[in-house]
């Protein structure tokens, strides 16, 4: 396996590991720090919304909104506007997780880094956004492809 590969692979699994361990700490599951975040940042989104920011289903992030308003950290209410839209909304047990959480992802965030300088630590930032945009870039398919596909649907000769 290519060293940059296997190297990424065995820190993402030991800082899931890290965050998940520190999030049960605060009734949550994998993931759900995440859907909280983006609900401090603007309450009431939908699940479609919130899978998007977090490039996953729409599913995935059902299945989380029901883990967590039955353990009472959100609601769901039909939007005003657009019946047929359920925002997810933030309740007070939800609002009361936003310093805890933000406080231990910060202190992780020290601790991971620790052996780094500052002049490190925003190198590793920048290095690992550009990396981040350009996988994201490989999973979109290259818009000369998309062109010949609709090309090759007005043809005929698909």
């Amino acid at each position: 396996m290519p060293e940059f590969l296997d190297l990424h692979s065995k820190t993402s699994k030991a800082l899931r590991g890290v965050v998940e361990t520190a999030m049960r700490r605060h009734g949550l599951y994998a993931g759900q720090d995440l859907v909280l975040a983006l609900l401090w940042e603007r309450d009431g989104r939908t699940p479609g919304e919130l899978a998007t920011a977090l490039h996953v289903t729409t599913p995935t992030v059902v299945k989380a909104a029901n883990r967590m308003t039955a353990a009472g950290l959100l609601t769901r209410r039909r939007d005003e506007r657009d019946n047929r839209l359920v925002g997810l909304w933030l309740t007070d047990a939800g609002r009361a997780l936003q310093e805890p959480i933000e406080a231990e992802r910060r202190d992780i965030e020290e601790k991971v880094t620790a052996g780094l300088t500052e002049a490190e630590r925003d190198q590793l930032i920048s290095a690992l956004t550009r990396v981040q945009r350009s996988a994201a870039d490989l999973l979109r398919p290259p818009v000369a492809d998309a062109d010949e596909a609709a090309e090759g649907d007005e043809s005929g000769l698909d």
